[in-house]
């Protein structure tokens, strides 16, 4: 089965951003962006949110050691946190976690649960949801600005011809 690709314009990012702002309920104090795809839709959204206690959160999910038995098993990997913001920092605020989109949920959850487990109360926010492809049930972003079951691809993940000029095309 082939995923039909969307292509995001810089304009339909804008769209998204006004979309998601009346949205939100809370004043948040601090915001977690999950790297890469989070970085840009968090820095619009904290300009203008005047969110000023900005983190990164980098999150890999190790490749299995052996060749997993079920498709399934390879989504039973624990996560491993390559930057995550001390947890002073987060005790005791309201934590806005912002992604690009959330697919399976796994990142953005476990972002949300290690920002728990530091004692704030997060909240999670998207540009895409894909229900279609969600691990997690009824669970889905406090926040999101449309549904798709498309590959989104954002304008920032646009072919520049970067890759292929220093690394011989290689991604």
């Amino acid at each position: 089965m082939n995923q039909r690709n969307e292509i995001i314009t810089w304009d339909e990012v804008s769209r998204l951003i006004d979309h998601l702002l009346p949205q939100f309920n809370r004043v948040y104090t601090v915001m977690v962006m999950v790297t890469r795809g989070g970085i840009i839709p968090g820095g619009l959204l904290a300009e203008a949110m005047n969110i000023q206690m900005i983190f990164t959160a980098s999150v890999d999910f190790p490749a299995e050691a052996h060749t997993p038995t079920t498709p399934q098993a390879k989504f039973l990997t624990w996560p491993k946190f390559l930057q995550f913001p001390d947890a002073s920092y987060l005790t005791d605020q309201n934590v806005l976690i912002v992604d690009d989109v959330w697919g399976s949920g796994r990142t953005i959850t476990a972002v949300k649960n290690r920002v728990m487990s530091a004692g704030a109360s997060p909240s999670t926010c998207v540009l895409h949801f894909n229900p279609y492809r969600n691990l997690f049930g009824n669970m889905r972003p406090d926040y999101y600005a449309a549904t798709t079951d498309a590959h989104i691809i954002y304008p920032w993940e646009m072919d520049r011809g970067f890759q292929s000029r220093f690394f011989g095309g290689m991604r």
